[in-house]
């Protein structure tokens, strides 16, 4: 009986979908139509064959040689920095106020404030942040770093109180008759018991800020997403889709990696780690190609 009304609830809201989306749509179907014959014109005449000069040196700079001088590897090692630097920032910072949001650990007069300001937080998502910042502080990589800390906060507080409300009350209330302070209860017994949770929660920010730290770059922000911009702006709609490519191939090694890491931390004894092979592969079978591509260049 219950997976019957589950059906009847799923149907009713892909029909409520489907209703909402031709209201949306109204009489613009007519846009629609050669849609896709000019999707194919533009893929064979602006983007294919993806140009790979983005992996060389361009413009030469010093200290540095061919592949590690270029847009692309120079762009995605900005955007990982920036994405690493934003998720450690914004977890110092999320970690003690998701101990003060959490109700199992703080009365509510304080509970419900830290929350209303952990939802203010994420209220705005990391460009809308990037806009504002942009003004005070300047294009440039520095805006980038704090409007995906301040978003980092907001969601992984979020993401972190929920987790210490999951621990179980008996060694909270072991901790509260042995005497112990509301941070000291925290410190010691809630946070230790969601570490699990709280390692796997950071994880998945750092790929979440990896992902939208290339967006942040097309409004001025840094990283490879400003490269990609650059290319837009002249119509080279084939090198910043190659740029495309990298950031493809990036962000899949590190959920790869990442899965690899949380498979350790997660009480799933049965999840299948994947293999370092997975991780790497897409990354050595892009080098490869490029390798024989400037063979043939060299040859020609």
């Amino acid at each position: 009986m219950r997976r019957h009304h589950l059906v009847i609830a799923i149907l009713a809201l892909v029909l409520l979908a489907w209703m909402t989306f031709l209201d949306v749509v109204g009489k613009d179907w007519s846009r629609l139509d050669g849609s896709l014959d000019n999707l194919i014109l533009f893929f064979s005449e602006s983007i294919w064959p993806l140009d790979w000069s983005v992996l060389d040196a361009s413009p030469p700079c010093e200290g540095a040689e061919g592949f590690f001088c270029s847009p692309a590897y120079t762009g995605i090692i900005e955007t990982l920095r920036m994405a690493f630097v934003a998720t450690i920032l914004g977890f110092v910072i999320a970690l003690p106020l998701s101990t003060l949001a959490a109700s199992n650990l703080s009365p509510t007069w304080l509970s419900i404030p830290v929350r209303i300001f952990l939802s203010a937080m994420r209220s705005l998502p990391s460009i809308i942040w990037a806009i504002f910042l942009l003004i005070f502080i300047g294009i440039g990589p520095v805006a980038g770093i704090f409007a995906m800390a301040l978003y980092t906060i907001g969601y992984l507080g979020k993401l972190q109180y929920e987790s210490i409300e999951g621990v179980q009350n008996a060694p909270l209330e072991a901790a509260r008759a042995m005497g112990l302070k509301r941070s000291e209860t925290a410190l010691h017994v809630a946070i230790p018991e969601a570490a699990n949770h709280l390692i796997s929660q950071l994880l998945f920010m750092f790929e979440y800020n990896v992902r939208h730290g290339t967006v942040l770059g097309i409004v001025g922000a840094g990283g490879i997403g400003y490269h990609i911009n650059n290319q837009l702006k002249f119509l080279a709609y084939d090198k910043a889709a190659a740029l495309l490519v990298v950031v493809f191939i990036v962000v899949v090694a590190i959920d790869m990696l990442s899965m690899y890491i949380r498979s350790f931390v997660t009480e799933e004894g049965d999840v299948k780690r994947p293999s370092w092979g997975t991780v790497f592969l897409p990354a050595g079978l892009a080098a490869r190609y490029h390798h024989k591509k400037n063979i043939q260049d060299e040859e020609e």
